[in-house]
């Protein structure tokens, strides 16, 4: 097939890659050693390349010839790496252990640099052109966090914005949302952006002792939205997880007779908003978008009814059988929730307080709190992205990979919510990945673009490649053959020509 001339820059993406070092193996596919691939996209060419991700933990664990660092699903005994991870840690001192810097999951940009992430406190600064590994930034060495996701948001000044969460104050648990400048004044060159991150609000948890799980969190023109699940991490249980000699996943529990709670921060004050809306129990990883519409905050996100897609990656699990033996026992739902941020205070007890078109409903209760229900925009979608220039904003079109009752993406699609239009791409034993939307240069609309995915083939005679969609139409521009055994990665990001810098730099 055919590139558009225009598409000149990088698809960078990152995932486990390694699973097994010398005799040992890992429990998780999600604690593999990561594994940076990117394409280049060169005057209609394209170049492939790929390479391990040499952080901490990679280096520890090959210099040993078998797993040294812990990671989230397996616990490695005895550690010899201790001068680099400190070993067991004291529950009294409300010290948590020192995690892994094995950034799997996401790659992040900051200014003009780019990090490997994951969800400790540890991101690996890498080039994108070489995925050459950089140095290791500690997110807690410039904010009180112990854990941050791997889905920041950007804002229009090119801040960085992300959320962790702090469980070393003192019984203090609290939910932090943190801003990262995108450049530093002229005569502070030398420094980092970190050194001026700035801390936006912080949120306290409903939990001293079990602080709820999150992915990702939502961003509209004026508000930071976070919702607080009942899926939760037992702080108590993760500090003695090694004594007990479990791993630290062993210490999340989905608590499915309490509530989800939503957290709405006006970014201009740095408020909450005091009223308190809540909807039953549910487990989300992804928020798709969130905007705001006649004093209703409008999110969109992919929930479960409980965390059994967790479960189905232990590496005992993927099996050649995986297809067929694997199936979820609560299939991924695209939900819109509808919340009525100005509403009738003197509304009856028991009313609909959402005032715009929806099948959602926001119900008044009699303390005041206000339960929430939400429309169900579509089932069976996950690794949602958007055209990010939409981002905050009312939008229609969701890109994602297709999920029904099997944890593997089967093809990728395109949803419209207004229309509920689903367009599709899929091929036999084809895995794609997470779809990522890329604008034309010139694009008068929100669909104007290309789409990219990575697939991967259970067919072992099949090649793998990178695929190109138009966005419009979804019809296939063409595939580039990759001759390698690419592995099945997570997230990624594409950066653009205009934001690499060039060698002299």
């Amino acid at each position: 097939g055919q590139l558009p001339t225009w598409l000149q820059g990088i698809l960078l993406r990152n995932g486990p890659g390694m699973h097994t070092i010398g005799d040992t193996k890992y429990n998780h596919w999600f604690d593999g050693m990561a594994l940076l691939h990117s394409f280049t996209f060169k005057n209609g060419e394209v170049y492939y390349r790929s390479k391990y991700l040499r952080s901490d933990t990679y280096n520890c664990n090959v210099e040993a010839n078998r797993i040294v660092v812990s990671e989230f699903g397996t616990m490695a005994y005895p550690d010899p790496c201790k001068n680099i991870f400190a070993k067991a840690f004291s529950y009294l001192s409300h010290t948590i252990p020192e995690f892994t810097d094995n950034c799997l999951i996401n790659i992040m940009k900051t200014g003009d640099d780019f990090y490997a992430t994951s969800e400790t406190n540890f991101i690996r600064k890498i080039n994108p052109q070489t995925l050459e590994t950089l140095e290791k930034v500690d997110y807690s060495k410039y904010v009180a966090v112990n854990v941050a996701t791997s889905h920041p948001h950007y804002d229009s000044a090119g801040n960085t914005l992300n959320m962790g969460t702090s469980i070393v104050d003192k019984g203090k648990t609290k939910y932090i949302l943190f801003k990262i400048p995108p450049s530093v004044p002229e005569k502070e060159k030398k420094k980092s952006c970190f050194k001026h991150l700035e801390v936006v609000c912080s949120i306290p948890s409903r939990s001293l002792l079990q602080p709820s799980y999150y992915h990702s969190f939502g961003i509209t023109e004026n508000y930071i939205v976070f919702v607080e699940q009942p899926f939760k991490l037992d702080i108590v249980k993760m500090a003695t997880a090694y004594i007990r000699g479990v791993n630290w996943a062993s210490c999340l529990a989905y608590h499915k007779e309490d509530k989800t709670w939503f957290h709405f921060v006006d970014k201009k004050t740095k408020k909450e908003v005091t009223t308190k809306f809540y909807t039953d129990a549910m487990v989300l990883f992804h928020h798709i978008n969130a905007y705001e519409e006649d004093g209703h905050i409008i999110f969109d996100i992919i929930a479960y009814t409980d965390n059994s897609l967790y479960d189905m990656f232990y590496l005992k699990n993927l099996t050649k059988d995986f297809e067929e033996n694997n199936r979820l026992t609560s299939i991924p739902t695209c939900k819109r929730f509808v919340v009525p941020l100005q509403y009738d205070k003197d509304a009856e007890v028991g009313s609909n307080l959402v005032t715009i078109p929806s099948t959602a409903i926001a119900v008044k209760e009699k303390d005041g709190s206000i339960y929430c229900q939400p429309e169900i925009l579509c089932e069976g979608i996950e690794l949602p992205h958007i055209n990010y220039d939409y981002n905050g904003k009312k939008y229609k079109c969701i890109f994602a990979t297709e999920v029904q009752w099997r944890p593997v993406p089967t093809k990728i699609v395109k949803f419209n919510i207004q229309t509920k239009e689903m367009l599709q791409w899929g091929e036999d034993h084809c895995w794609p990945s997470e779809p990522i939307f890329v604008p034309s240069p010139d694009a008068k609309e929100e669909d104007d673009g290309i789409v990219l995915t990575c697939v991967v083939t259970s067919d072992p005679k099949a090649a793998p490649f990178l695929l190109v969609l138009d966005a419009k139409t979804f019809k296939e521009l063409g595939r580039a053959t990759v001759n390698v055994e690419m592995h099945l990665d997570l997230h990624g990001m594409f950066i653009p020509e205009k934001d690499l810098k060039t060698e002299t730099e």
